[in-house]
């Protein structure tokens, strides 16, 4: 909800990445390819965890499906990404239904866009949120013989067993965006702000366009 003073929130809408052109460091600067409205962070937690994808083995489950039907491995990192460049996450069960997507905002600035094709057990992240025990509420779904290749680690897990350790993946989480299905529109600029905004008019007499809403 804006504040009295009209705040400003601008998003450039050049996309995220496509399938092809998966990699880790695309994170760094990602922008939202698909509009997203805040739902807050359940924890701050910085910690990110992992399971190997191959240990849900229940053919008739969602996740299985989802994951066999929609994902694909990453040669190179192990990783799991779907058509859009969603990576594969095992999450809590306050974040919906298997196949739901967000943005995770950390607070270095980076962008996780993720999918959710696993559920954490509720004995285990009991508030449906963080994992009671090491407090992740991320959790990478990978290969991880491929991941342990590509990350490295010097305990027998991909980066130590958390990928808070790898620098596209580090900080705390600031916010959760639950992602829509509707795209922006490329070459658009969105923003939430007031009428009156001096920055709004300004824009507008050097012709940039700009559409009210955004996220």
């Amino acid at each position: 909800m804006l504040g009295a003073a009209g705040a400003l929130s601008i998003v450039l809408t050049c996309g995220g990445f496509k399938a092809e052109d998966f990699s880790p460091a695309n994170f760094k600067n990602y922008k939202r390819e698909f509009k997203s409205q805040s739902i807050g962070a359940c924890s701050s937690s910085s910690t990110k965890t992992y399971e190997d994808y191959r240990m849900i083995t229940a053919t008739g489950s969602r996740q299985y499906q989802y994951i066999h039907n929609h994902m694909t491995v990453d040669p190179t990192t192990g990783l799991l990404y779907n058509e859009d460049g969603f990576i594969g996450v095992a999450l809590g069960y306050a974040f919906g239904e298997i196949g739901t997507r967000y943005y995770v905002v950390l607070d270095t600035g980076v962008v996780l866009p993720v999918v959710k094709v696993d559920a954490k057990a509720s004995i285990d992240a009991t508030n449906g949120c963080s994992h009671d025990i090491d407090s992740s509420v991320v959790e990478l779904v990978i290969d991880s013989d491929i991941a342990f290749s590509y990350f490295g680690g010097g305990n027998g897990l991909a980066n130590n067993g958390n990928f808070n350790n790898y620098e596209y993946f580090r900080g705390n989480i600031v916010d959760f965006e639950l992602v829509l299905d509707e795209k922006y529109e490329e070459g658009i600029i969105y923003q939430d702000t007031m009428e009156d905004d001096p920055v709004k008019k300004d824009a507008a007499q050097d012709g940039i366009q700009f559409v009210e809403g955004g996220f």
